[in-house]
């Protein structure tokens, strides 16, 4: 699974994800902090164009340069060569077109395309939907919330284990099924 787009956010829509933010100018010549939610961190560099979009406001631009700075990123954007101009976009949503995406293998998915999918039972019973998904050390966690045909209320923590847990994911569909016991 690729953990590019791990994030949701009110930016993304249905032709883009969200890659990372700008968080903070670095510096007098327009460089920016970088917070990538790819995995690798530095997987945000692979992508040279952007679109920022902040306040409903959406820039398309081209990434100059980028590199680790300390435990996090920075980067310098084409058209974005003062210290003004990056605090102007300090909080942007850095998006990125689902069609710039790569091709993934047959089984894999990337997060975005598994948030909201209905999860059922082997036995058709509805657990809810996927809201989001998180990373642990051992494995990713879907976190499914009770939705209308849900069997009840409770929020539930599903390891996202492949030809196990995981039984079908059904893009079309909008269904994963999961091998997992309602009472956990």
């Amino acid at each position: 699974m690729s953990h590019e787009t791990g994030r949701a956010a009110a930016a993304q829509d249905d032709e883009h994800v969200v890659l990372g933010c700008l968080t903070s100018p670095y510096g007098v010549k327009g460089w920016l902090k970088v917070y990538s939610y790819t995995s690798p961190i530095e997987g945000i560099f692979e992508h040279a164009e952007w679109v920022l979009s902040l306040r409903g406001e959406r820039l398309a631009c081209k990434l100059s340069q980028g590199r680790p700075h300390g435990k996090g990123l920075v980067a310098s954007l084409e058209g974005i060569s003062t210290r003004e101009l990056a605090e102007r976009w300090a909080g942007a949503d850095i998006l990125l077109p689902k069609q710039a995406l790569p091709a993934l293998a047959p089984g894999d998915y990337y997060w975005y395309q598994l948030e909201g999918l209905r999860v059922e039972t082997l036995t058709g019973e509805c657990l809810g939907q996927v809201n989001y998904l998180f990373e642990t050390g051992a494995n990713d966690v879907l976190v499914i919330q009770p939705s209308e045909a849900s069997l009840d209320e409770r929020e539930r923590l599903i390891p996202f284990l492949p030809d196990g847990v995981i039984r079908e994911v059904d893009l079309g569909a909008g269904r994963m099924t999961v091998d997992w016991d309602p009472e956990f």
